[in-house]
């Protein structure tokens, strides 16, 4: 017995198809694939942001950040280390030193002991960690003021040099090429010899900021040269907004980065300025601590107590270092074309 297989019905629903054929021309719409992820939206990346993301990426650098926030925070809280070493920046300690040497430390290594961290002084036995962290805190503060005094000024006249034109920037021009022209370092010392009864910290953070503007100024007048006539800040200019607005919402976020780079690079400046200064006599006066002014009285004793010597600019060439590498590897991510030229 045999079986005949089934005729197809032709009236059976037809089997659905691709749909109307695309008009001649245009390519067909591929099919949705729901097991292919979307890609992720990019988000705008802030200089912060960006800084941030590449500094992970280089070991040296993440050094180098942590050596300035230590820095920072053993100015910071300074009172408080020296407290903890238990001895006071200006308190003398005549039984670290032997009188019989010529005051020389007792002990090896210029008096380092459980009591004492880094060693004493000679002569007076005062304690050189609580000298030395007192002195970070001076160095610091000057710095970074004296920074902060130089960039908002050299950004507020670079701003106003490169948006206005005319002779809004002929003026500025004219007064960073004068200011420039002085020999500061003479200048900041012929200054800071004649005042006398002053807060020489405050002297000497106003007489640094002042000479240090124009380089800050002529940098961001570069940058808002090349912003102002961006497509963004032409339309906001035709839609009304003010010349305020335009420069504080437009032309300032576009020049953060290069300013953000050259702060960084500004602080290991400052920093040796005020350590020049104090060595020289002219900077902070004793008791006061500061790191130029210790390495300027150890010179004396480098050959029977090194130590002395050895401490105080190792903490200042730390410093500079950690602060230098850090302003290097933001001005090569948020500046790279300054970083090149």
């Amino acid at each position: 017995m045999t079986t005949t297989p089934p005729v197809p019905d032709d009236r059976a629903a037809p089997a659905p198809g691709p749909g109307p054929d695309p008009a001649p021309g245009t390519a067909p719409d591929p099919a949705p694939d729901a097991a292919t992820p979307r890609p992720a939206a990019v988000p705008g990346s802030s200089p912060w942001q960006l800084a941030r993301r590449e500094l992970r990426r280089r070991p040296a650098v993440r050094v180098s950040l942590c050596v300035v926030l230590l820095f920072v925070l053993m100015a910071v809280t300074a009172p408080w280390l020296g407290a903890l070493g238990g001895w006071g920046p200006n308190e003398f300690d005549k039984t670290a030193i032997d009188p019989y040497l010529g005051g020389q430390p007792l002990g090896s290594f210029g008096g380092i002991s459980p009591e004492h961290w880094l060693g004493v002084e000679p002569v007076t036995g005062r304690d050189l960690f609580a000298r030395v962290v007192h002195g970070a805190q001076v160095s610091l503060l000057i710095a970074f003021a004296a920074t902060a005094i130089v960039v908002l000024a050299g950004t507020a006249a670079g701003i106003a040099a490169g948006y206005f034109a005319g002779r809004t920037d002929a003026i500025l021009s004219r007064l960073m090429d004068l200011t420039m022209s002085f020999p500061s370092l003479i200048f900041m010392i012929a200054m800071l010899s004649v005042a006398k009864d002053v807060n020489r910290i405050v002297l000497m953070t106003a007489v640094i900021g002042v000479f240090g503007w124009p380089g800050v100024a002529r940098v961001v007048r570069g940058q808002t040269l090349s912003l102002k006539h961006r497509e963004y800040v032409d339309a906001a200019r035709v839609g009304g907004s003010s010349p305020w607005r335009i420069l504080t919402r437009d032309i300032l976020p576009g020049v953060s980065g290069p300013v953000i780079a050259y702060t960084t690079l500004l602080i290991p400046g400052m920093i040796s300025t005020e350590a020049a200064l104090s060595y020289l006599g002219v900077g902070v006066r004793p008791p006061t601590p500061s790191w130029g002014q210790m390495i300027a009285e150890s010179v004396a004793y480098y050959e029977t107590d090194p130590m002395y010597f050895v401490i105080p600019s190792v903490f200042l060439f730390l410093a500079v270092l950690a602060f230098t590498l850090l302003g290097d590897a933001l001005r090569d991510i948020l500046d790279p074309r300054g970083g090149r030229s």
